[in-house]
């Protein structure tokens, strides 16, 4: 069956800037990912999500999950499980692994939910 695709614009505006804030993503006291090279992606009335290069999450800490998820503006969303000793963190990291070309700068970029996570930015 055909996905309903949208394409951003004034009633539903999506950016995707690069910034060099430094994002530091924790679960507990351990790093899940640390970057400097995050995209903001802004859409509509949504907070802003910073979009994290995969290769700056430790590997060993995810799991992939059965969860996936559409959006019509970015496409299919996978997702993934932090995986810590003291727990797992469920479906605690999404990602657009082949978005739309409108996003197509976070591919290769993970989001984390910020109430499953401390997610600390710094300016640069």
């Amino acid at each position: 069956m055909p996905r309903d695709v949208k394409i951003p614009g004034p009633d539903h505006p999506i950016t995707v800037e690069a910034t060099s804030s430094h994002v530091v993503v924790r679960v507990g006291d351990r790093v899940v990912a640390d970057t400097t090279r995050p995209l903001v992606l802004t859409e509509a009335a949504y907070p802003p999500v910073h979009y994290i290069p995969i290769k700056d999450v430790d590997p060993g800490m995810i799991r992939r999950s059965d969860t996936r998820t559409y959006c019509p503006y970015k496409g299919e969303a996978s997702y993934y499980s932090v995986v810590t000793p003291e727990g797992e963190v469920g479906d605690a990291i999404w990602a657009y692994e082949e978005p739309y070309d409108a996003v197509g700068e976070i591919k290769g970029h993970v989001a984390f939910y910020p109430d499953r996570v401390r997610l600390t930015v710094e300016p640069s």
